[in-house]
């Protein structure tokens, strides 16, 4: 860490980083006194089109049209709290509206982070995110696309991608259940069906996300060589061997297993739960343990957008150091997003992502959680 520190940025990107600068005449000298200058946050899992309140009802009730007025409005939100980069991890039923939104951002049209979309996430009939709990007969569309064979799952990718995702986010397991102290999930694609889905991805230069929960769906994931595994509660020892060796993170997604056991609709819900978040610290504990890469990615949506860098807090809760947290934020989730040697580093030649925070990061994690100045491509957007 530099004392002091001092950047100069030139069009949107940093020209040069130390205690002291050059300071060329006529430049614009921001002043922001005692804080910490970082790189601008990455949040690897978010949800622009989701609100607290009943998912599966914001598919039926809400339009489209409406939905993305509202992600407009998550994604300035996030910006504001310093999130410079995300990685939209699904539209839940929006198709591909996600584009629109980024390609807004894109053109300065609107406010919000760098952004990496994926439309809809894939999911097989009567899946994760399917309508399960409605009446058949009211035909109540997925929030997902359907794919059921390694056949559909390639046809989907590339629909999705003339369609302007990103990267591909895949539901691999299902319902979870806690059995006597145990996470049990099952798996929705096999081994070989993700290989194909990876190679698709590979084939257009994209990657793979996955919603894992648990083995065996894990493991098959890791086997394929998904770019991530996204809330990763329950991983066997092979797996995270795998995940070593393939450099896969996991993403807890501590955030929005805290929210929903905080939150449920009844006792029995809540201590449903609070078990699930009891057996997900442990195995993280494990996790880092055994050394295994991760991001950072909250989950958010189904909680307010602005507020995710908790997720960090978490983290750092339940068993990392504050400084590896950083670096699983910054650094690899610079590589989940595909912009390695762009974002996530105060370095020459990367764009101009900064953020302020008061306090020492390092000491305190929570400091991430009040950022005071925010700067995206060399933009202040927040002072």
């Amino acid at each position: 860490m530099l004392q002091p520190g001092e950047i100069l940025v030139e069009g949107e990107r940093i020209r040069a980083v130390g205690t002291s600068v050059e300071h060329p005449q006529g430049a614009k000298v921001i002043d922001l006194g005692d804080v910490t200058l970082l790189p601008g946050l990455i949040d690897a899992h978010v949800h622009l089109f989701l609100h607290p309140g009943a998912e599966d009802l914001q598919t039926v009730e809400e339009s489209v049209p409406w939905r993305t007025i509202l992600a407009e409005q998550a994604a300035k939100a996030d910006l504001m709290a310093g999130f410079t980069a995300e990685r939209d991890m699904g539209t839940e039923g929006a198709g591909s509206a996600d584009t629109a939104v980024r390609n807004a951002i894109d053109h300065g049209l609107i406010l919000g982070p760098r952004m990496r979309v994926s439309g809809n996430a894939i999911d097989i009939l009567g899946g994760h995110e399917d309508a399960n709990r409605f009446n058949p007969a009211a035909h109540v569309p997925s929030n997902a696309d359907y794919a059921n064979s390694s056949e559909q799952l390639v046809e989907v990718i590339r629909e999705q991608h003339k369609e302007g995702a990103d990267f591909v986010k895949i539901y691999e397991t299902g319902p979870d259940k806690m059995i006597d102290g145990v996470l049990h999930t099952p798996y929705q694609y096999t081994e070989a069906q993700l290989v194909a889905a990876v190679e698709e991805a590979r084939r257009l230069g994209t990657t793979i996300g996955v919603h894992a929960q648990g083995e065996p769906g894990t493991l098959y994931a890791a086997e394929a060589g998904v770019a991530s595994m996204d809330h990763a509660t329950q991983l066997s020892d092979e797996t995270m061997r795998l995940m070593r060796e393939k450099d896969i993170p996991a993403l807890p997604t501590f955030a929005i297993f805290k929210y929903f056991a905080e939150h449920a609709a009844s006792p029995d819900v809540a201590a449903r739960e609070h078990a699930m978040l009891e057996y997900k610290i442990r195995e993280f504990k494990k996790q880092v343990a055994a050394g295994i890469p991760f991001a950072v990615g909250s989950d958010v949506g189904s909680f307010p957008h602005g507020t995710q860098a908790v997720e960090m807090e978490l983290m750092v809760r339940y068993g990392m150091k504050p400084l590896a947290v950083l670096q699983a934020d910054m650094m690899e989730g610079a590589k989940v997003l595909g912009w390695q040697g762009q974002i996530g580093l105060l370095k020459p030649g990367y764009f101009a992502d900064i953020v302020a925070v008061p306090g020492n990061p390092l000491q305190d994690i929570t400091d991430v959680e009040h950022v005071s100045f925010v700067m995206k491509g060399g933009s202040v957007v927040r002072q």
